[in-house]
């Protein structure tokens, strides 16, 4: 008897696998960590919100934000066989054109539980939604822009999911100190989807994707995406010192120093700090948002 066939994981195992990889959890964090601030900056009680919750941070984590990558991966496809051919599509264990169906039906899940959600909550998931085809797929291919690419995903990753959970739990329009904040936060992630280009540079390159590393060259766009970063931060303490909240605004201060103690490292050899800055200053920078979104709860 052959053992190795015997103790192989079954093809829909294998398939599911695949399927989850395709959709990337670890970049589900982001927009789920803002739709979590946008909660928080609501200043609502989660009682009788636990639905909005909690499906919200599905919305934005595992069903808008896995769409983009299902997307993103299929129109890829080319690129990843020359930067990482382990990824699913181009090590063929997503097959033919599942990729590209897998995105679509994601596409329509997400816009289903939108649904539930209310009518800004489903107005924002059609602009994600919209967002993220264009950033991947052409004509407008936003990606091939390092600027417009980057700005896209920004907005995507932050601004939006942090709009979207104060408009659900208030049920209207977030008042301005939300939209100031969540948008500052957006600008920053411009800097952050920069760090995570450098890892594609070869492929980029070759394929015409002209990246910021790729445009500017890795030393300019590294220092480029720490100006990026750090600039928006100044302005959010500038304004929770207007709106008399010194004390977030000395922690939101302190949290840009050590990212910018981070970013002197960084920039000595992006390419091989990228990865350790985002398990170190980007986490510094996402718990600068929430000391952010807990100072304005409730309103200023």
């Amino acid at each position: 008897m052959d053992h190795s066939i015997v103790s192989s994981p079954p093809a829909f195992t294998k398939s599911l696998r695949a399927s989850l990889e395709l959709l990337k959890p670890v970049t589900w964090f982001a927009p789920m960590w803002a739709y979590g601030c946008g909660i928080v900056s609501s200043g609502v009680s989660l009682q009788n919100h636990w639905w909005t919750l909690f499906a919200g941070i599905a919305l934005c984590g595992p069903l808008v934000c896995g769409t983009s990558q299902a997307c993103n991966d299929w129109y890829d496809r080319h690129v990843d066989a020359i930067n990482e051919p382990n990824r699913p599509i181009p090590s063929g264990r997503i097959p033919g054109r599942w990729g590209l169906y897998i995105a679509m039906g994601w596409t329509v899940l997400s816009l289903i539980v939108a649904l539930s959600l209310g009518e800004w909550v489903f107005y924002a998931t059609i602009v994600g939604l919209a967002v993220a085809w264009a950033y991947s797929a052409p004509p407008l291919r936003l990606k091939i822009n390092g600027w417009w690419g980057n700005s896209a995903v920004g907005l995507c990753y932050e601004g939006l999911p942090w709009f979207t959970a104060t408009a659900a739990m208030l049920v209207s329009r977030p008042p301005n100190e939300v939209i100031y904040l969540a948008l500052l936060y957006s600008a920053g992630a411009h800097g952050i989807m920069t760090l995570n280009d450098f890892k594609a540079v070869e492929g980029d390159r070759q394929m015409g994707i002209g990246s910021l590393p790729v445009r500017l060259g890795e030393a300019n766009a590294a220092r480029l995406a720490c100006v990026m970063m750090a600039l928006p931060q100044l302005v959010v303490i500038g304004l929770l010192l207007n709106w008399d909240r010194p004390l977030y605004a000395a922690i939101v201060a302190a949290s840009l120093a050590l990212q910018i103690l981070c970013m002197l490292r960084l920039v000595k050899d992006p390419k091989k700090y990228a990865p350790w800055y985002n398990g170190t200053g980007v986490t510094l920078y996402v718990l600068g948002m929430l000391t952010s979104a807990i100072a304005i709860r409730g309103g200023v």
